[in-house]
């Protein structure tokens, strides 16, 4: 018998790479349908959504968001979690000021908009930049509210996705405002510190501070980036928290050989079985995170 349950996310796209980085990521909504479900029989519990329109820039276009969630809730029963986040390109970069540009919340928030029982939701401010590309991510504090208000709305949990101990600040006062039950679900970012401004490494110690500053009754798993994505999940697992896998975070299976989204699934599940622990099932996952049926769009 297995000693816990564990809830293992599936993130098979993202907002930043394409598929001239890697052949094997599902951009479009049929190729990350397929996907998804391949992963679910894998072993997965949750998929975090990312939408690409037709040219595979990002975008958080409701109707493309929801063709992608009917697509995969007629085919399994996995917990989808849509992005707020959104992406580098497409629909998703707008110019605020002069050669200043953001990824624009107007086009975040319609993340919520497409019937998911999750949604991502980053508490934060970030400078990032990737090569010529400079970008804010701005959540202000009334964009918090605001989004923290469209998700009571229409009943979405948030995944709260932190990447400073800081940003726990926020996360503890919007919890404080009622914008989510417990238990709470945080994603901690570790490992884009050197795209992002006050972003964090993995290493083991930052995440024990991470885990040890966590609001009460949080469930946490860890998004580990590119090579810190294994070893940062083997220690989410240890801290008894849960594990996420997927090419958004990590295009590689060892160096130099690029991976698919099932193949990370797999691997995981593999570990999981030598740590005497067991991937939930979505139903068990739902009932971990306190959620009862897919919010309405």
């Amino acid at each position: 018998m297995a000693d816990r349950k564990v809830i293992l996310t599936i993130a098979p796209t993202g907002g930043m790479a394409d598929k001239s980085v890697t052949a094997h990521l599902p951009t479009q909504p049929r190729e990350i349908a397929d996907d998804v479900v391949r992963c679910w029989e894998a072993g997965a519990s949750i998929v975090a959504v990312h939408a690409r329109r037709p040219d595979d820039g990002a975008t958080c276009n409701a109707e493309v968001y929801a063709d992608i969630n009917e697509r995969i809730r007629s085919r399994c029963d996995i917990v989808i979690n849509n992005s707020t986040g959104g992406g580098i390109s497409g629909d998703m970069v707008r110019e605020f000021a002069p050669g200043r540009k953001e990824i624009a919340f107007e086009e975040r928030i319609k993340g919520t908009m497409a019937g998911a029982e999750m949604c991502t939701f980053d508490p934060h401010m970030q400078n990032m930049h990737k090569g010529d590309l400079e970008l804010l991510l701005d959540t202000s504090w009334s964009r918090c509210l605001e989004l923290g208000e469209a998700m009571k709305q229409r009943g979405i949990k948030p995944e709260w996705e932190v990447m400073s101990l800081s940003d726990l600040n926020w996360v503890n006062e919007l919890i404080a405002l009622g914008y989510d039950q417990p238990p709470y679900y945080i994603n901690i970012v570790l490992g884009t510190h050197k795209l992002m401004s006050g972003a964090t490494a993995y290493t083991p110690k930052n995440l024990q501070r991470f885990v040890e500053d966590l609001p009460a009754d949080s469930l946490f798993c860890v998004s580990g980036i590119g090579p810190a994505q294994l070893p940062s999940s083997v220690h989410s697992l240890i801290l008894g928290g849960q594990a996420r896998v997927g090419l958004e975070d990590n295009v590689y299976y060892s160096r130099g050989r690029l991976a698919t989204n099932v193949e990370l699934v797999e691997r995981m599940v593999r570990i999981l079985a030598e740590l005497n622990l067991e991937p939930a099932t979505p139903a068990e996952a739902r009932e971990m995170l306190g959620l009862a049926k897919p919010a309405a769009a």
